[in-house]
């Protein structure tokens, strides 16, 4: 008997959580971006030097892109990849406020929201996963290309990379703090360890599914906060040490990062990858209604 395969449709009550995330986004985006040197004043703890606070900005900057992606997105299987790391990246900032809860303005309007996010939003963000999750028809459909299994397997080691280096930023802030670029504090290092966390398992989600079309729309949003973190680092560059090989991995590596995103993309399209919004044809590997 033939069974329906999943709609991979995008549930309403997904599409209510990235409503409900994007304005905090935003308002977190635009004073740490544009004001990095009126955190003490405008938000919930005193960030600083200025590139720690244009890091976080740029994070919630691919945040923004990636969840006005989701409001609008025709298909949930083209979203999912994201959904995982931002929980990762949440939980981590959350987990650190608690672990630094001294250091923080808790008479200031921006705590009461930042702590109303962080501690709700792991949640939220990983219940609609869980809902939706089961839509995806998981196989590969005509008229999407197959991503590579060597890009993927380098994907993936850059993934298995900046999740390590995330771990030690949260476990062992004194030892990074020591080679770090910019000075860090045991707060602004676990922060940093939740940017590393989210693009390290975006990388495994991209190493574990062939489909380019799943992998689009959040490379999309790394790439768009790779772009805004070269961007601080110019702004910022007098706060790096420059005497340190750890300032040009980190500016080296976040150059290639995006040098590579770029170049898959372009590769990819030109194989014939679907637009962001088209519909795919039925599955080639069975799933047919």
């Amino acid at each position: 008997m033939a069974t329906c395969a999943p709609s991979d449709r995008v549930l309403a009550t997904t599409r209510w959580v990235a409503a409900l995330v994007i304005p905090f986004l935003i308002a977190a985006f635009s004073i740490l971006y544009f004001f990095p040197r009126e955190t003490e004043r405008l938000f919930a703890w005193r960030l600083q030097p200025t590139m720690s606070a244009m890091m976080l900005a740029a994070a919630y900057a691919g945040g923004i892109f990636f969840f006005a992606r989701v409001l609008f997105s025709p298909q949930w299987h083209r979203i999912r990849a994201g959904f995982l790391p931002v929980t990762a990246f949440a939980g981590t900032l959350g987990v650190a406020t608690l672990l630094h809860w001294d250091r923080f303005n808790h008479s200031h309007i921006a705590f009461i929201a930042w702590a109303g996010l962080y501690f709700t939003t792991p949640f939220i963000v990983i219940a609609a996963w869980l809902r939706n999750r089961a839509l995806d028809p998981v196989h590969r459909q005509s008229g999407d290309p197959a991503i590579p299994p060597l890009a993927r397997l380098l994907i993936g080691a850059f993934g298995v990379i900046t999740l390590g280096i995330s771990v030690l930023l949260f476990f062992r802030p004194s030892l990074m703090i020591g080679v770090w670029p910019w000075a860090l504090s045991p707060l602004t290092a676990r922060m940093v360890s939740a940017m590393f966390a989210l693009p390290g398992l975006v990388g495994l989600g991209v190493a574990l599914d062939e489909r380019w079309s799943a992998a689009q729309v959040i490379l999309q949003a790394q790439a768009f906060s790779i772009l805004l973190i070269l961007v601080a680092v110019v702004r910022a560059w007098h706060e790096f040490d420059q005497s340190r090989a750890g300032t040009w991995l980190f500016v080296g590596g976040l150059v290639g990062m995006f040098v590579a995103i770029v170049l898959l993309y372009l590769y990819m399209q030109s194989k014939g990858g679907i637009g962001d919004v088209g519909r795919i044809a039925p599955s080639v590997s069975g799933g047919q209604a």
